[in-house]
């Protein structure tokens, strides 16, 4: 894991020299929170981001601690928290969520978004609409006639397995 973890780095470090890319994206980012960091918090991210805590609009493939995404964003994330607005890709973490829109796969001890297209893979997995499946211990989706009257009465639903197409 350890030189996994050195190659990242060395090849981060020889991509950041490279000139920016025709969209006008940045190619590396490092950051210890959105507004110290090598690049600022609404430039957009076109290959790797190291953080302790970041937010960028990317195309990238973000470890950290905390990796944040904003607009539409898409790639590989993995983290202890990983948040987006509309993210297409993989998000791997103990907590991932996107406030409008996930395609996909999320991975984590809990996952939350308002729509869904692909597969979550958590203890608990919240969205407001699917079109893929969940497995987890507590599968919710809010727009199921399952949970009309959710949080007032609990639903019978699937406990380890959910879906929708």
């Amino acid at each position: 894991m350890k030189h996994i973890l050195i190659a990242i780095i060395l090849a981060s470090a020889a991509l950041a020299v490279k000139a920016d890319d025709s969209s006008g994206g940045k190619i590396f980012q490092a950051a210890l929170t959105p507004n110290v960091a090598l690049q600022s918090r609404d430039t957009r991210i076109d290959g790797i981001s190291l953080n302790i805590w970041g937010e960028n609009p990317q195309t990238a493939f973000a470890l950290g601690f905390v990796n944040g995404s904003t607009g539409k964003s898409s790639g590989f994330t993995w983290g202890i928290v990983n948040y987006s607005e509309t993210y297409t890709g993989v998000q791997l973490g103990f907590l991932n969520t996107a406030s409008e829109l996930f395609v996909g796969l999320q991975d984590g001890a809990v996952n939350i978004t308002r729509e869904a297209h692909g597969v979550q893979l958590g203890m608990v997995n919240y969205t407001d609409t699917l079109k893929g499946l969940q497995l987890g211990f507590v599968n919710i989706v809010t727009t199921s006639p399952w949970f009309k009257e959710f949080p007032d009465k609990l639903a019978k639903g699937f406990p380890f397995v959910n879906w929708s197409f």
